[in-house]
């Protein structure tokens, strides 16, 4: 039986990564992605490649487990070249992109772990370490500073 069109959506997480510091980690979007050339906090689309060549967690069905963190940390190293620690969720947010597709997206927040950042120009063109308040001088998609400023709420209680 086939998904109601209404009923589908495209599944986006995206990680605020923070460092030892108390920065946060923004990138700029290409010219030829949504949003061209505004900053934002690295993710992207979960597709059934993510999983379904994985082991199922159930022998009856087919189901897995995981697969947002997994499809999370994928994205994460392939548009920046960067590894993160355990994403902790933060919020949800469902919006329709100017192209007419309905997202769902899943926003987590997690540590950076290792690595070089490399990136394509396809789809990130720079990466920058900012402060909470130096990330107000950005051009931000919609959303993204009120994030940031839930995680360094968050982090500061800890």
């Amino acid at each position: 039986m086939a998904v109601p069109p209404r009923e589908l959506h495209r599944v986006v997480p995206s990680v605020i990564i923070y460092n030892n510091e108390g920065k946060f980690l923004i990138a700029k979007r290409a010219a030829n992605k949504i949003f061209p050339g505004k900053w934002h906090v690295p993710g992207g689309g979960v597709s059934m490649d993510d999983y379904e060549h994985l082991p199922s967690s159930s022998a009856d069905t087919k189901q897995w487990y995981g697969v947002i963190e997994a499809g999370l940390k994928r994205e994460v190293k392939e548009e920046i070249g960067i590894e993160i620690g355990k994403p902790e969720y933060l919020l949800d947010l469902a919006f329709i992109r100017p192209d007419g597709v309905p997202v769902i997206v899943l926003t987590y927040f997690a540590p950076y772990v290792a690595g070089e950042f490399s990136f394509n120009d396809q789809e990130t063109v720079e990466v920058k370490w900012v402060t909470l308040q130096e990330a107000k001088s950005y051009d931000l998609i919609d959303g993204i500073w009120s994030e940031l400023e839930m995680v360094d709420k968050i982090l500061n209680k800890k």
